[in-house]
Formats: structure tokens, sequence, C-alpha cells
């Protein structure tokens, strides 16, 4: 019989306070508290075995001991060397800040003895000697002792790697519109800290085809988190371009389909720090909104299609700080003024902008003049529709890149009547295009059938070096992150898509600058002499037709009168004669013919 047994258990409780103070571990040396001194005394009182029993076996005795040796403990640190020595108010991201506390201090009567002091020309004067004491020199001969960062063969090794690697691109995230009516996607900006975020602002870009209940929002998402945005944006009209201040990277621009602009801080939630009022905005959306290079990092201007660049400070958002209307006529008058979809700004070139229109025509202005003829410098024309893009090359500013309708161009700011280097007409319209920030002659364009492709200009003009089918509705939009490598290209139905491209297309190749210049510089000449030709051969047609009215003038003075008027009678009646008898001749000698070779076929009849 199995008898089943319960096993007892009995719960002892008891509150946390009566247990006592919390003991708290902590490694520690050994400690000696006890030392047993041995008693030769004890050994009386040993008793030996009598008998043994010893089992013994062949095997050998084998022991095992475990030892711990001393720990030896490693870290990692790294050392980031950057520009300092500026004062507090001086910004050394601020080109134009620095170079003119240099001209500042090296106007300082204290700068050349500091600089012969640092080269080594300090002269110690004592009683009995003269020293001369080179400090600046005895550490550049350390330095130039050995480099020890060289990396040998470097470049060969590149050059190799990047001809066995084939040029390629990949999906790495892709970030959806989280609302269930979709919206376009109308902008891209890159946080300004290594691209770790990105702002993407939505829009309908259908005329009246918004519906009541779409949402205004736009979104900021974390590169690691696709599933969830990080930062809601919430605009009182829907955004069609959203930028991050390069200095301040809380701080985002954004402009409204209302033609409202406004700055948030993501520091103080998702709605709008300030906002301007609507009737000193814009009339038409704020299609593009940059930040300017100043001191205080509060600048910006927007472009719209109203016809107007207006400038803002976010210090004081009452009003704008300047105004230019688009009128190319340079009369100021905004009823004729050029719609405004895109804009540009370069850094290095503090003065000038540069405004693509609906017209197809880039206006290149200048903030200096006093005038409104004076700020519209020159225009660009070129294209057929309106100008989505337009971007200077960040190696060589002077030329610079547009994207509309169906082809894509490089001009020089030297010709204005034509570009220098165009693409072939796309079968689909182009949306939008940037220049790669690490090489010179890489630039990439979207297109309405889904399409991303990316040109370099030194392997091939004809054609993509890679073309990659992102989705299968229209891209409008696309920006590239400052190492070369991520580009974010938004779509139609809100779908933003992050492409990895291959290292061919992010790394700065041998030489490439040098011929890229040199590109750019070949095909300016041939444009200027073909521009030089059409000149000549204007002029040659001018004269022509110079000649020409003189000689028009003398005809209208004979026409005037009868006897030239019958003249002119008479000579087209003597010519329908002179017709009228010829066409009689040919069809008598057509007849002439037809009986002859008639007579003939019977003779031949009768002869059978």
């Amino acid at each position: 019989m199995i008898t089943e047994m319960m096993e007892i258990v009995y719960v002892y409780t008891k509150i946390r306070s009566e247990f006592g103070r919390q003991c708290n571990f902590s490694d520690r040396p050994a400690e000696l508290h006890v030392d047993i001194v041995p008693d030769p005394s004890l050994a009386e009182n040993f008793i030996e075995k009598n008998p043994v029993d010893v089992f013994i076996q062949v095997s050998k005795d084998m022991s095992e001991h475990e030892v711990n040796t001393e720990r030896f403990k490693t870290e990692t640190r790294g050392i980031n060397h950057l520009e300092g020595g500026w004062p507090k108010d001086i910004n050394s991201n601020d080109l134009e800040h620095t170079i003119r506390y240099r001209k500042k201090v090296e106007k300082d009567e204290n700068y050349v003895y500091t600089l012969m002091q640092l080269g080594g020309v300090l002269l110690l004067c004592g009683s009995c000697n003269q020293n001369v004491i080179q400090l600046m020199e005895h550490c550049i001969k350390q330095n130039n002792a050995i480099n020890i960062y060289e990396e040998y063969f470097d470049d060969q090794e590149e050059s190799v790697e990047r001809s066995e690697e084939p040029s390629s691109a990949k999906t790495i995230n892709v970030f959806s519109d989280p609302n269930v009516i979709k919206r376009t996607v109308s902008h891209l900006s890159w946080h300004p800290d290594q691209g770790r975020k990105l702002a993407i602002s939505y829009c309908c870009l259908e005329f009246q085809r918004a519906a009541d209940n779409m949402s205004y929002d736009s979104y900021i998402w974390d590169m690691e988190n696709p599933n969830k945005h990080e930062t809601v944006i919430k605009p009182v009209s829907p955004l069609l371009c959203l930028e991050y201040n390069p200095k301040d990277s809380h701080i985002l621009a954004g402009g409204c389909y209302n033609g409202q602009m406004g700055y948030w801080d993501t520091r103080k939630g998702g709605q709008a720090v300030e906002m301007p009022a609507i009737e000193v905005g814009h009339r038409d959306p704020v299609y593009k909104i940059i930040w300017l290079q100043s001191k205080t990092g509060t600048e910006c201007f927007s472009a719209s299609t109203d016809g107007q660049v207006l400038w803002w400070d976010i210090r004081k958002l009452s009003e704008p700080v300047e105004r230019l209307v688009l009128d190319v006529t340079k009369k100021d008058n905004p009823e004729i003024a050029y719609g405004a979809v895109s804009l540009e700004f370069e850094s290095t070139m503090p003065t000038k902008f540069m405004v693509g229109t609906e017209q197809g025509v880039v206006i290149l202005g200048n903030r200096k003049g006093k005038i409104p003829a004076e700020k519209i410098v020159s225009t660009f024309t070129g294209h057929h529709g309106p100008v989505y893009a337009v971007q200077r090359n960040p190696f060589y500013p002077k030329n610079f890149l547009t994207v509309g309708d169906w082809t894509v161009r490089i001009w020089s700011e030297e010709l204005r009547d034509s570009s220098i280097i165009w693409t072939r007409y796309h079968m689909s319209n182009l949306t939008d295009g940037c220049w790669s920030p690490v090489r010179p002659s890489v630039f990439f364009t979207t297109k309405m059938d889904g399409t991303v492709d990316t040109w370099d200009l030194l392997f091939k003009h004809s054609e993509p070096t890679l073309s990659i089918k992102v989705c299968d509705e229209p891209l409008y939009s696309l920006r590239i992150q400052d190492n070369g490598r991520l580009l974010a290209c938004g779509s139609y139905l809100g779908t933003t898509t992050l492409l990895e491209f291959s290292s061919g297309f992010c790394t700065y190749q041998k030489n490439e600058k040098a011929l890229a210049n040199a590109m750019f510089e070949r095909e300016t000449k041939r444009e200027k002499i073909l521009e030089a030709r059409q000149r000549e051969i204007r002029v040659k047609e001018r004269a022509k037709s110079e000649q020409g009215k003189v000689v028009e003038h003398k005809d209208e003075d004979e026409e005037e009168t009868i006897e030239y008027k019958i003249e002119q009678a008479e000579a087209a009646f003597f010519e329908t004669i002179e017709q009228e008898r010829q066409r009689f001749e040919m069809e008598a000698e057509k007849m002439d013919e037809r009986e002859k070779m008639l007579s003939e076929e019977e003779e031949e009849m009768d002869d059978y």
C-alpha cells in the first residue's frame, strides 16, 4: 500500500522594520581576526591506528587547484579636438564675425610682439649673457619628425575598394503619416546634430482637395524609432516647410498654407511660440523658409507664390524686417511679380540669395541693394515650368543646380542666357533635387513616377548612375544628410523613405575636386564661345533687317504711283497667259505620246 505524504509548510512572517538595519555588502581585502598558535602538548594524545587498511590504485594521484589572478582594468577614452580660444561674445561658426575679430586683433600693438614670442625670437638680457630661446621652432621640429596618425597607401586602398564595390542603395527605414487621411510630405529637415532626428511637414498640395477633418500636425521622428513620432508640431494651418535652426537645434521655423510663418521650440511643446499677424505676412502659401547666418541666429527669410520675399527676426515677429517684390522689370509692382516656390542661401555669400519662380525663371538677388533695381541683380531663364529646387554647389558656389519641368540644369553665374550642363528630358516630371555635401560632382533628383536618380557627372551625363524605384506614388521632396550617406525622400501618400547609399557615393575620391572644377570651367568656356557666336549672328541679322526695311520703304513709295500698279497688273496678266500656254503645250504632248503608243500596240497585234 502506497501512502501519499503531504508536505508540511509553515511560513514565518515578520514586519520589515523589525529585521533591523539592512546589510550593505561590498568587496574588500581579507582580514585576520583570530590566530591560533600550535600546541605541542596535544601531540601526546595522538593514538596510532593499528592495523591500517590502505587501498592503492595504479593511477597517478591528481590534485585540483584554483588561482585568482590580479584583475587588470581597461577603459576606452576619446579626445575631440575643437577650435577654441575665442571670446564668449564671438561665435566661431560665424565666418564673417571671426574674420572681423581677426582683423581687430591684428591691429593690436602687442600682436607682432606675441608672434615673435611664439616664433622663438625672445631675448633674455642678463648682466653677462644674451640667450636666444627658440620655443616654437623646437616644437615644430618635434611635430615634423613623424606623423603617428599617417596611413600609408590609404588612397590606393580606397580607390580599389570603390572600384570593386557596385553602386547601390538600400532602404533602412520608413516613416508613415500616422493619420487616417494621408497627406503629402511637403518638406524634410535633418537635425543639425549629426542628423539624429528628422522633421517632416505634411500638407495637401492639391488646390481645394483637402478634407474637412484632415489633420494639420507635422512630426519630428527619431531615426531609431520609425513606429512612433517623438514630437508633434501643431500649426494653425498645414505646414509646407519646416526647417531646423542650425545654431539652436530646439528651434524650428515653418511656413503655413495660409501665408503665415512662425517658430516652434521643442522644449515648450508642440504649439508655436509666436506667429505674426496674417495681414503682415504672405498672401499665398509659404513654400520655402531658410535661416540666415547671423550673430544672433534668429533671422530667416521666406518666399511665397504671392511674389514676395520677406525677411524676419523671430525676436520681433510683429512685422517683417525687409520686403522684396519679385518684379523682374524692377518697378516694384506686385501685380506682375513672379511667384516664388524655392529659395537658396549660401552662408559663404551672405549678401546673395536666389529664388526659383513659377514662371521657370531663377532670380539672383542682392540684399545689400537699397532700391528694387539693385536688389534684383539678374535672371536665368531655362525651364518651361516652376523651378522646384535651386541649390549652389557646396564646393563651387558660383555653379548652381535647378530642377524643373522634365530636366535638371547646372548654371554658372557668369552666363545668364544658357545653362552649362543639362540632362535629357525625362518621361515624368521632376519634383526636387540637391547636391551631395561630400562629392562635388554628385547630385540627386526625385520624379513623379516614384524614382530617385543619382547622377555622377564625372562618370556620365546622358543618364543617372543609379536609379531606384522607391514607391509607386509620386515623390515630392528629398533631403540628404550632412555625411552624404543617408537620403530621405517623401511621397504623395505621406511616406518618408530613408535610403542608405554605398560608400562610392559618399566618399570623396582622389582628385575629384580638381576634375569637377575643370569640367565646370570647360563647359562654361564652351557656352561663352557659343553665346558670342550667337551674338554675332544676331548683329548680322539685325543689320540685314535694317537694310531690308530701307528697300521696303522705297518699294512702298513706288507702289503708291498709278504707273507702278499698272505695270504690276500687266506683269501678272502676261504671267498668267504664259502659264496657261505652257499647260496647253504639255497636254498636247501627252496626247501625241498616247496616240503613238496606241498605234504601236495595234501594229503588234496585227503581226501576231
